[in-house]
């Protein structure tokens, strides 16, 4: 049903249509009231809607566990409505008046889809179904056989349906997309045998070894920027992100255009020349210190929790034993019990179970009591205490470092920010005195109209490095502060 009909009323998807279609599902013999009350959106997993002479997707938001919906042969116009509905695995929009594929990036964990026998012209807005294993796209309006190529990017795909568009009508049809897409086993409802594929890879292998050179390519630098991302993330647990190399150097002066402008001046190129590699020598001392010290925590923390799984598996067994002891003998009474038959006996067992649970329930506690000493005493290898000559210590060390690193930080900057102030000075009594050329740059004479006005820009780039030194160092105390208070909370 994919042309309107005059004499159908169109649907949207309304509550009514849900509960009729899962009062469908439900079984004959459960009462339509019973079938209402029953009713919960929240554990539906499948739901059909096919020849429903639906034109809008809409309401289903609630269907947030589906897996399964039909919706095919209806008059849908436009793909919508389907973001909440993440779980899907299966859908079917066949025979309805698709023209453009869209609305599908929140199903990332869709396996077969169908659009077969709609009005699409192009294969597009796919990335995000990795997970695709099934994609029937046959009568639809797709003239562009180069469009397939699309489809190389879904390496899960393994059977397509493409037949009844009309690039299927051009010569070689078949082996161009056996050709780009080599992971296919089935094209059609037609098994691709190996010597087809062998044939197809042959005759386009001109245009096909490009694009794999052009992947690989792709793949190379994804792969390059996960382990920058991998690195970074080690980085970030050892709290010495961008310290090494360049990076918290090149952080300061970052849209500084001031100190752009001033670095144009005699002398004070000399000066960034020196400059970088002190400030970058100190980054990397830190940055190696706390990868040192990071290491240190972690083997301190690992060696905590062992020993904590070793205490509690004893402990475990402890209590296994001796609860196992209490049932034999509750049931060695039992059976004594049993045999004697008199009140005097019953009443004498009876005060020996009750005597028994006690003795029961303090051995018990008493496992409990020493395993909370053990962890009590154990916890001072951890942060929380950070006078402790482990994990603490070290966490104190490696933040008496920190300290003093961002000190020779900031006397860096302000011995750097005095030499540049001279070379400013000595520069505007140059041009006082008309010393430089005529060509000397327009927008140096400008910044240099005054002293108050070169002192005052000078010593706002100043400040502005001192505040992102400051920043630094404040996020890593604070990522330290953070890391101490989340493994004692842990502990």
């Amino acid at each position: 049903m994919s042309q309107f009909s005059g004499n159908i009323e169109p649907n949207v998807i309304d509550d009514e249509i849900l509960q009729k279609a899962i009062e469908e599902k439900c079984p004959e013999d459960l009462g339509d009231i019973a079938r209402r009350e029953s009713t919960d959106f929240k554990v539906l997993t499948e739901l059909q809607l096919s020849f429903k002479s639906i034109l809008q997707i809409d309401n289903l938001w609630p269907l947030e566990n589906l897996t399964k919906l039909q919706l095919d042969n209806n008059v849908i116009e436009k793909i919508e409505g389907l973001q909440s509905l993440v779980h899907l695995v299966w859908l079917d929009l066949s025979f309805n008046n698709i023209e453009v594929i869209e609305g599908l990036d929140t199903l990332v964990k869709l396996q077969d889809l169908s659009l077969y026998s709609n009005r699409i012209s192009k294969i597009e807005h796919m990335d995000t179904l990795q997970e695709l294993q099934i994609f029937s796209i046959g009568r639809n309006n797709l003239t562009i056989l180069e469009d397939v190529v699309y489809l190389r990017r879904l390496k899960s795909l393994r059977t397509l349906n493409l037949s009844g568009n009309p690039f299927c009508r051009e010569e070689h049809y078949r082996l161009f997309v056996i050709a780009h897409l080599p992971s296919l086993v089935y094209l059609d409802f037609k098994l691709v045998r190996g010597s087809t594929r062998e044939a197809a890879a042959l005759k386009h292998q001109d245009l096909t070894k490009p694009l794999e050179q052009e992947e690989a390519q792709v793949l190379a630098l994804q792969e390059t920027e996960k382990a920058k991302q991998k690195e970074l993330e080690y980085h970030q647990t050892a709290f010495v992100e961008y310290l090494n190399g360049s990076l918290l150097f090149d952080s300061l002066y970052a849209e500084d255009r001031e100190a752009a402008k001033l670095a144009c001046l005699p002398g004070v190129g000399d000066l960034l020349q020196a400059y970088p590699s002190w400030f970058v020598s100190v980054s990397g001392n830190l940055y190696n210190y706390g990868l040192q010290e990071y290491e240190k925590r972690e083997a301190q923390v690992s060696k905590f929790y062992k020993r904590l799984h070793e205490i509690l598996a004893v402990n475990q067994q402890e209590s296994k034993r001796i609860i196992s002891d209490f049932e034999s003998r509750n049931q060695r009474r039992l059976d004594e019990l049993y045999q004697d038959g008199s009140g005097d006996a019953a009443d004498s067992k009876r005060a020996q179970g009750k005597e028994d649970i006690h003795q029961l329930r303090d051995a018990l506690m008493t496992l409990e009591a020493l395993v909370s000493n053990d962890l009590e005493v154990r916890s001072k290898l951890t942060p929380v205490r950070p006078h402790s000559h482990n994990v603490g210590g070290s966490l104190l060390s490696f933040s008496f470092t920190m300290f003093c690193t961002f000190s020779q930080f900031r006397d860096l900057e302000n011995e750097h920010h005095e030499k540049v102030m001279k070379v400013v000075i000595a520069t505007m009594k140059k041009l006082d005195e008309d010393v430089f050329e005529e060509n000397f740059p327009e927008d140096i004479r400008r910044l240099l109209v005054d002293k108050n006005t070169i002192v005052s820009a000078t010593n706002m780039s100043h400040s502005i490095r001192l505040r992102k030194i400051d920043k630094r160092e404040s996020d890593m105390l604070c990522n330290t502060y953070q890391w101490q208070i989340s493994v004692t909370e842990k502990v």
